[in-house]
């Protein structure tokens, strides 16, 4: 919650999330309600859930100004408009934010090459990552639960929603992602078996 920072029922979900290992992302709702705080919500993540909290968001607006979102890893600018923001307007940073944006930018950078050798080792010679490199490492880094990427909007009026569903398939798993699931056979229930998410594996 954009006012009120983590809620308990966001802790006891992280703490069954950390049990089974789940990779995740943050969305920080609310940021329309009066009192919204981006930079508080942000603090009391890395706080409460995880150090390695990281936003690849930035909010337009705070309350009734609240407008749009970000992208801080293209560096483009969002908005929502109509009865339930259903259309979204690509539009120039705003300029009392283009600094903040910016820096901001550029620590996400840094904190995502540090998951990868050699595109470290590219940025440190003077390159650039290129967004297609940064998403596949950011995804890496997110499934490998190294990373947890941290997105804002307001549910109740649909802004922002559409980018964080976005988020959902660009960073986290799908079931190929990940190691099979351990059981035990339903027909001897003493012999442990694993099951792979391979559509083609006999039940």
């Amino acid at each position: 919650c954009a006012v009120g920072g983590v809620e308990p029922q966001s802790e006891t979900v992280w703490h069954q999330a950390d049990k089974y290992q789940v990779p995740r992302l943050c969305f920080v709702n609310k940021l329309d309600r009066m009192g919204a705080n981006f930079d508080f919500c942000l603090s009391t993540i890395k706080e409460r859930l995880s150090p390695n909290a990281l936003p690849i968001q930035l909010n337009i607006g705070t309350e009734d100004q609240f407008s749009g979102v970000i992208d801080l890893i293209r560096m483009k600018a969002f908005t929502f408009k109509g009865e339930h923001g259903e259309t979204i307007e690509e539009i120039e940073i705003p300029a009392d934010l283009k600094e903040k944006a910016e820096t901001m930018h550029r620590e996400l950078i840094e904190k995502i090459v540090e998951q990868d050798d050699a595109l470290m080792a590219k940025y440190l010679e003077g390159q650039t990552p290129t967004e297609e490199e940064l998403r596949k490492t950011l995804r890496k880094a997110v499934i490998a639960y190294k990373i947890v990427p941290v997105l804002c909007g307001t549910a109740l009026r649909n802004k922002g929603v559409q980018l964080m569903l976005d988020a959902v398939v660009d960073y986290l798993p799908s079931p190929i992602d990940l190691p099979p699931t351990k059981g035990f056979n339903p027909n001897n229930p003493e012999e442990e078996v694993l099951r792979h998410p391979d559509d083609n594996e006999p039940l």
